[in-house]
């Protein structure tokens, strides 16, 4: 079952290049929220080795099942500050930075690393107030104090968009992510990833110009139950 949700995922990724006119490529990220370890060593036989997790507690011992498998890790929930060294040790990325104050602690946590860390900002498109990510007009503050930051590297932006059923209705949100992408890929050279589109509307986020989608329902299924660190939950 999972390498037919992974060619029909990756079919339906192809066919949305083809509608919008697209020949650059676009990465699938697994997202492996409530995934348990033996679902994730199913996927990198695959050869599916972008993960990214939500949270810090329930990615570590991940991490130590899938050790010695390749794969690379992004942070893609929300970050608690007090974890920004755990992240900076663990994940390959960060996609969900979205204030000033996250950035500061990132940057002295992969200073004591002695790394550079590439980072994502995430964008709160839909301007909702119970959902992280930075507002659009708060991104000029942020992209200046990046620039201040040599052990952070500016590489993407990222946004979750208000849920709908019908999925055209997030097409706005991504078209405005695709612009803001658009206006500062000049500035920043660094800037390589569009970071948006989910099991629900991935294809429509490819449309829009999405460079990197993150699915996980459509790839490992519906979660009855819920894995954490600790262990199964109902």
């Amino acid at each position: 079952m999972l390498k037919d949700n992974a060619d029909r995922i990756h079919e339906a990724i192809a066919s949305a290049c083809r509608r919008s006119g697209r020949g650059d490529a676009v990465t699938l990220l697994c997202a492996t929220k409530g995934v348990t370890p033996e679902r994730l060593h199913e996927a990198a036989a695959l050869g599916l080795t972008l993960f990214g997790e939500n949270r810090i507690q329930d990615a570590l011992p991940k991490m130590a099942a899938l050790e010695g498998l390749g794969i690379v890790w992004h942070f893609i929930g929300t970050l608690q500050k007090n974890k920004a060294a755990v992240a900076v040790e663990r994940f390959a990325c960060v996609q969900s930075v979205d204030s000033i104050g996250l950035a500061r602690k990132l940057q002295g946590a992969a200073m004591q690393a002695e790394k550079v860390l590439p980072v994502f900002i995430e964008i709160n498109i839909g301007d909702e107030p119970l959902k992280g990510g930075i507002k659009a007009a708060d991104l000029p503050a942020l992209l200046e104090e990046l620039g201040r930051l040599d052990n952070l590297r500016f590489e993407g932006l990222m946004c979750v968009p208000p849920y709908h059923p019908d999925t055209e209705i997030s097409r706005p949100y991504f078209h405005q992510m695709r612009e803001i992408y658009d206006r500062l890929s000049p500035l920043f050279p660094s800037l390589a990833h569009l970071s948006m589109g989910m099991s629900e509307d991935y294809a429509v986020a490819v449309e829009e110009g999405a460079t990197m989608v993150r699915v996980g329902r459509a790839l490992f299924g519906e979660r009855v139950i819920q894995w954490t660190a600790e262990g199964v939950e109902a």
